[in-house]
């Protein structure tokens, strides 16, 4: 796995943590989007354009919880 993909999922957790579980469907949905993009992607590249934009969607739904 590279470093990309390891920062990647840290910033996952930090919003799953963050929000002391998931609380909110949406925020919930997003992080399903997320978990699902990352299982599929080639962990030795870059992550992609739309798994980045998921990732930045759930994040913005955890600051607003």
């Amino acid at each position: 796995m590279n470093q990309d993909f390891r920062d990647f999922k840290e910033r996952l957790l930090e919003a799953m943590l963050g929000q002391g579980g998931l609380s909110a469907a949406d925020f919930a949905q997003a992080l399903s989007k997320v978990r699902r993009a990352t299982r599929r992607g080639d962990r030795t590249r870059e992550p992609s354009p739309e798994l980045r934009s998921l990732l930045e969607h759930a994040e913005g739904l955890a600051r607003r919880l």
